[in-house]
């Protein structure tokens, strides 16, 4: 037992040599001088591939680990990657790429003599090639526009030579070049693949700052500094940061007790702490906290609201109200969004006053898309003009949301109850929420949209008639012939000031229709001990740790 006992302490104090450069000996203890980035994902990672990168807690860490041709900087431009430029032809049809020649994939056993190799354009045909692989790949239906036909030899892309990567297109799509700053783009090697197979999941192998280490699933996950990491600032190569360390605490209060105790360096999400307790109505930080913590407020992609079911060739909407337009428009006067917003949020986010393009897209502007505001003799003279006079013959309608938007859409409930609309409120599993509203079975749904890529594209293919749900991503079933035109032509366009004004002419349909309640538009938010600076954020919330500086305490 002694013996157990002995060889047990042995293999704790070498693994914590391994994190934390710690020694386990009875010499008086050095000062540890690394700097570890902590922070905590309530939801976990599932993931460590850039090919199943389809949510948050996903992506964070795989932009770590990862890098593509092309990426997003904090404005939302597209700019150099891997690929140092690139070209155009003047059909849109064909971008070409040229790539560093300093570029390198982690060290790994899956290499010759475990030392990692440079890239090369043929990584990349492999690596988009591989996007094709439903098994491995949630990124099938981003390759549509991709031309495999006899034209290209039935080939998307080509490596022309090491340096000199080529991908085909279909047709001129105007936000490709943003499609491609997604995670799922990143370049991986071949030999990790033959390597570790569906284990690639767990054995990432990439060209990011970062390099993996370990991960215990569900506890801990521990990425280390890439000591040969390509990209610069100024004179100092990338990244300042020595590891980054992930934890998997699912009870918030615990985990805000840990950031209170300085295990974590940051908190992100509003479902990650107490609004309530550390924010005031505001939206601003409480006085207890601000000495020790910095709020970061930011612009988020992503907007909240009600979907209504309109296609009138599903039986649940022949004899729905809501199939009227007139009663879709008297609903979305018939509350305040601003004290929605204020009250239930904390002042995070933003009123939706325009259309559905969210506050942080270059076609916003809610002076020129004017949306809804609480207007009671609106919804009274809607009302009437639906058939329903003071909400008289007017049948009680389910909407349908989660837990977690439950005090939201009661104070929906009570408002338009005070204009003589009458709604009861079903709570639902998340994941029975979704399956419900794709396989189209509600009339009325809580729903929110997260930017996959910053173009506004994104959020217009809801409302294309041909993504109609379950196939696409259309939940309302809407159909406007005159949307469509205008979505298929601006999917072309280059020309930005003439894109802004195509969104915005579509934006004002979708509020003259009326198919969905815009809510709000959401915020980013963190809670970031001041210790750390370099911590920028953007409006994909997409986390960038390569930056990143931390002073130790001392």
């Amino acid at each position: 037992m002694k013996f157990f006992t002995k060889r047990l302490i042995i293999v704790v104090c070498t693994l914590s040599a391994l994190l934390l450069n710690t020694t386990c000996t009875n010499k008086k203890n050095k000062v540890d001088t690394r700097t570890i980035f902590n922070y905590n994902e309530m939801a976990g990672v599932s993931s460590l591939d850039p090919a199943a990168a389809n949510n948050v807690e996903n992506i964070w860490p795989v932009n770590q680990l990862f890098n593509g041709l092309v990426q997003m900087n904090d404005s939302l431009r597209v700019i150099p990657c891997i690929a140092k430029k690139w070209y155009i032809s003047d059909d849109g049809l064909t971008y070409t790429f040229i790539l560093r020649n300093d570029v390198y994939f982690h060290d790994n056993k899956c290499f010759e003599k475990e030392k990692g190799r440079k890239i090369t354009a043929k990584d990349f045909v492999y690596s988009f090639n591989r996007l094709y692989d439903t098994r491995v790949s949630s990124a099938v239906t981003l390759l549509s526009n991709i031309d495999r036909s006899e034209k290209t030899n039935y080939k998307g892309f080509s490596a022309q030579n090491d340096s000199t990567f080529n991908v085909y297109l279909k047709e001129p799509f105007s936000a490709f070049l943003s499609v491609l700053t997604m995670k799922y783009f990143s370049v991986l090697p071949y030999e990790a693949i033959e390597l570790y197979g569906q284990d690639f999941r767990r054995n990432p192998v990439g060209t990011g700052p970062f390099k993996f280490k370990l991960w215990e699933e569900g506890t801990k996950l521990v990425l280390l500094k890439n000591e040969n990491y390509f990209e610069f600032e100024g004179p100092n190569r990338l990244p300042y940061l020595d590891a980054v360390t992930v934890s998997f605490v699912k009870d918030r209060e615990t985990a805000f007790m840990e950031l209170l105790n300085g295990k974590y360096d940051m908190l992100s999400g509003a479902d990650a702490f107490n609004i309530n307790e550390v924010l005031d109505k505001n939206g601003s930080l409480q006085e207890v906290y601000s000495k020790k913590f910095t709020l970061q407020k930011q612009t988020f992609l992503k907007t909240d609201y009600l979907g209504i079911l309109i296609d009138e060739n599903i039986e649940i909407v022949k004899n729905s109200p809501l199939r009227i337009k007139a009663l879709r428009k008297a609903i979305n006067y018939a509350f305040d969004r601003e004290k929605m917003v204020k009250y239930f949020r904390n002042n995070i986010g933003y009123p939706a006053k325009a259309g559905f393009i969210p506050n942080g897209l270059p076609s916003y502007n809610d002076s020129v898309v004017k949306g809804y505001s609480y207007n009671p003799e609106k919804v009274r003279q809607l009302l009437m003009e639906a058939g329903f006079p003071e909400g008289k013959g007017l049948p009680e309608i389910t909407l349908h949301t989660t837990e977690n938007y439950l005090e939201q859409t009661e104070f929906i409930q009570s408002q338009l109850a005070e204009n003589n609309i009458k709604i009861s409120i079903s709570v639902d599993k998340a994941s029975v929420l979704k399956q419900a509203v794709a396989s189209c079975e509600y009339n009325l749904f809580k729903k929110s949209w997260v930017g996959d890529y910053a173009d506004e594209e994104n959020f217009m293919s809801l409302f294309y008639s041909k993504n109609f749900a379950p196939i696409g991503s259309n939940y309302t079933h809407y159909k406007n012939p005159e949307f469509d035109i205008l979505f298929e032509k601006v999917i072309k366009e280059q020309n930005r000031a003439v894109k802004n004004s195509l969104y915005q002419q579509m934006d004002k349909m979708l509020i003259d229709d009326a198919p969905i309640v815009p809510l709000y538009y959401d915020q980013i938010i963190r809670l970031v001990n001041q210790n750390i600076s370099g911590l920028s954020t953007n409006p994909m919330n997409l986390l960038n740790l390569k930056a990143v500086k931390k002073v130790n305490a001392k």
